[in-house]
């Protein structure tokens, strides 16, 4: 175990499973390799929809449908139906033109005779999945008025280096693509609200600072945003995109702060005598975090109003509870161990009750919701070895995004 692990690990549970051993070393899973595999459906109330009326012709166009085929089934609101059969028909045109691609989409409505959609798509043939989602999305939007995921992204740390490094995927598991390079120990990322930042933890320069990495920029821009004496771990990015809480031991303990991205002035949440802090998440409306705390002697989730105050107590169950994160319907996604093992748990925050995700001998940690507010992605471990996953919290059954190549931990979802 490198040094400054087993310096965290007696902080608090929560902040020891960003850093695991960085032994493993394995080559870096492919596009190809990286595939969701299905397993049973447990009773979602869905709609069928058939798509055998969008005609599509040739290699990308035939890719098109397909992938917006998949990406309909794996949102958890559409099984597909032959014609006829379907509550909901897809027609319209898919066709390539050297680069250019375009996609004439209707959706009818079979029992209204109605037309919930009518758009047209274009992007180019090279960028053809990202066509796919989008309309994917509008379907959703159209007929469930829901927010749809397969437009979406989700970051991970993967050591296939043989360091823990930042990568990127589709929320399909395609598109893997290498953030980070800096051959050390990278933990806890998080998205801007945007999308287009991403906050992490890194120990490059042997000790544990929080960077930013500019997304948008061309090349990608990094910056350093925090550099005090002892730990700083743990960034989250609040919904305006103006601050980030984190958790910092400069003035002994860990206790967490929030910062301004604009000016970098700090503000103490928490004074907590003798207990470590880490893990915040923030609220959707901002005004509140969810955070770790082992002040009853075990790690456990409190909230906390954002500019300081009493903190709450708000997990019971299970012999530890960490890594907390508010999903955008207010339910509290978290890890909680239990019969030995960590398993997934959701909680509301203002009753408490609590509902058990998985119960299998894995252990699965760091949950971190979809936009949707259905779906949450999280690092299963077992045997030693450990992939992402994708669980919809409304029936269907898990969905693996990484393949048996290298170890992933720490996913989080992006919020667009």
């Amino acid at each position: 175990m490198h040094p400054t692990q087993r310096m965290i690990s007696t902080l608090c549970r929560a902040v020891a499973v960003w850093i695991l051993s960085c032994a493993c070393a394995s080559p870096l899973a492919s596009a190809d390799d990286l595939m969701t595999i299905a397993v049973t459906k447990r009773g979602a109330v869905k709609s069928s929809i058939s798509l055998s009326g969008l005609a599509a012709r040739g290699g990308v166009p035939l890719q098109v449908k397909q992938c917006l085929e998949n990406d309909l089934v794996r949102s958890g609101w559409f099984t597909i139906a032959q014609p006829g059969a379907a509550a909901f028909e897809i027609s319209g045109s898919c066709d390539a033109s050297g680069e250019d691609l375009r996609v004439k989409c209707l959706v009818k409505d079979q029992s209204t005779d109605k037309l919930r959609l009518n758009e047209s798509f274009r992007g180019s043939a090279g960028n053809s999945r990202r066509l796919a989602h989008e309309v994917a999305d509008r379907i959703v939007a159209a007929v469930k008025g829901r927010r749809g995921i397969a437009g979406t992204r989700i970051v991970m740390v993967g050591t296939s280096t043989g360091s823990k490094e930042l990568y990127i995927c589709d929320a399909d598991g395609r598109h893997l693509t290498q953030v980070t390079n800096d051959r050390s120990i990278s933990v806890a990322p998080d998205w801007s609200p945007d999308a287009g930042m991403i906050v992490y933890t890194s120990f490059r320069t042997a000790f544990p600072y929080i960077y930013s990495i500019d997304l948008k920029a061309r090349p990608q821009r990094r910056e350093r945003l925090t550099q005090y004496p002892g730990l700083n771990m743990g960034a989250a990015i609040s919904p305006n995109g103006k601050e980030v809480a984190l958790s910092l031991s400069k003035d002994g303990n860990p206790d967490l702060y929030v910062m301004t991205l604009q000016d970098r002035h700090l503000t103490r949440v928490t004074r907590t005598r003798n207990a470590g802090e880490a893990s915040p998440a923030w609220s959707p409306d901002g005004r509140q975090m969810a955070f770790v705390s082992d002040s009853s002697g075990r790690p456990n989730i409190y909230i906390v109003a954002r500019g300081g105050g009493r903190s709450r107590r708000v997990t019971f169950d299970g012999s530890e509870n960490v890594s907390p994160d508010w999903g955008p319907g207010g339910v509290i996604t978290f890890s909680s161990r239990r019969g030995g093992r960590y398993q997934v748990c959701l909680m509301d925050p203002a009753s408490r009750e609590e509902r058990q995700l998985t119960h299998d001998s894995a252990d699965h940690e760091d949950p971190s919701w979809a936009p949707d507010g259905r779906h949450i992605v999280y690092a299963r471990t077992r045997d030693y070895h450990s992939n992402i996953y994708i669980l919809d919290t409304m029936g269907d059954g898990e969905l693996r995004l990484t393949s048996g190549k290298g170890d992933w931990y720490s996913p989080a979802w992006s919020p667009k």
